[in-house]
């Protein structure tokens, strides 16, 4: 086993995992969309054949929230252009598994991309928490630092996944629409009427804060409009009342559910931590990426996302290949770090990165004197 540091990429074995099979990609959405449906088929009548069957309803939001949280991963797959061999399969794949999962997949995808440039580099990518610095953290005031460590605390994974997949893209559509609006009427303000017909030209040239190109618009509206009418079909047929009750439940937990797993396999105590100086894609991938030891059921709910040190060393494995990657390539692996569902809460802890030692650490780290740390 070689140290991590004296690694190089052409050390592993790669290149026979990275075909991805249509065959394969097409059983898994047939495993994964039709319980899906069947699931929600049995809602209606569970909910209105009386006390005696209602109690079966738990068990059926129960994998519901399992099959989103899978329905996620391969969504996750069609961002790397891995789950089908085209990009022409993945795309529109990929838009419908995000309709399904309430968030436009293609914007999703394109910020994703940018944790897989930057993984271990916490001068540019801060994590999904948006982490701050040890100084920063200092220089709060007490009641500043409070909800800091309130708002990373793991029971904010349940309003937060809520927000994340049910609120915030139809907040964005609302407010970057709210800015283009904004800008036409400043511009027709200073130029008068004879200003309107500058308005298709300014349009095409607008750049919202909410998103970053036209393609990227062009989701988040297709998006909005699919989710916004499933919602309403979805009311009309289960009764508004028992479809939001259950819909609220499946999506809040299955978004806290893939938070958390993309949390605890990148803040743990030892993660790489380097800043943009010495940074290296390398490191990033086989120290600052955890690997999950869970129960084989998990996993394939997960769709292996758990061997995550191969999937950031090569984003394009599909995640059907990723454990034989990950076998193939064990001794090399050796070092990376093994987490289990006990290790999870620990994870949360590590909400801080130190700059100047480029570790993370926890708030009550951060309130020692240097020579302690």
């Amino acid at each position: 086993m070689a140290p991590a540091q004296t690694l190089r990429r052409k050390d592993f074995q790669l290149e026979p995992f990275r075909r991805s099979d249509d065959r394969i990609a097409v059983w898994q959405l047939l495993n994964t969309l039709v319980p899906t449906a069947l699931l929600w088929g049995c809602i209606g009548p569970l909910a209105g054949a009386g006390s005696g069957l209602l109690v079966l309803l738990l068990p059926v939001l129960v994998l519901l929230v399992l099959f989103s949280a899978r329905s996620f991963a391969l969504m996750h797959d069609c961002g790397h252009e891995s789950l089908f061999r085209t990009r022409w399969l993945n795309r529109p794949v990929g838009f419908l598994l995000g309709c399904l999962n309430a968030i436009p997949q293609h914007p999703w995808a394109r910020g994703h991309a940018f944790h897989h440039l930057h993984n271990g580099n916490w001068e540019l990518y801060r994590g999904p928490s948006a982490l701050l610095t040890r100084s920063a953290y200092v220089d709060l005031e007490p009641r500043q630092r409070w909800l800091y460590g309130l708002s990373r605390h793991p029971l904010v994974l349940l309003p937060g996944g809520c927000y994340y997949l049910l609120v915030r893209p139809r907040l964005q559509l609302l407010l970057g629409l709210t800015e283009w609006l904004q800008a036409m009427a400043a511009h027709v303000g200073q130029k008068g009427l004879a200003g309107l017909v500058d308005l298709p030209g300014l349009s095409r040239q607008f750049q919202s804060s909410h998103w970053y190109t036209a393609g990227e618009f062009r989701d988040l509206v297709a998006n909005n409009v699919v989710v916004l009418t499933s919602w309403w079909l979805m009311g009309a047929w289960l009764g508004q009342g028992l479809f939001w009750a259950s819909y609220l439940l499946v999506m809040t937990l299955s978004a806290a559910i893939f938070l958390c797993i993309f949390f605890v396999q990148h803040n743990f105590e030892g993660s790489y931590a380097s800043g943009s100086e010495g940074w290296s894609y390398l490191r990033g991938a086989l120290e600052g990426s955890s690997n999950l030891d869970v129960p084989p059921l998990l996993n394939w709910f997960w769709a292996d996302i758990s061997f995550h040190s191969i999937h950031h060393l090569c984003e394009r494995i599909p995640n059907y290949q990723l454990r034989a990657c990950h076998m193939a390539n064990a001794d090399n692996l050796a070092s990376s770090r093994v987490l289990r569902l006990s290790d999870f809460a620990s994870c949360f802890t590590y909400i801080l990165w130190d700059a100047e030692a480029g570790r993370l650490i926890t708030l009550s780290e951060a309130a020692q004197p240097a020579h302690q740390r």
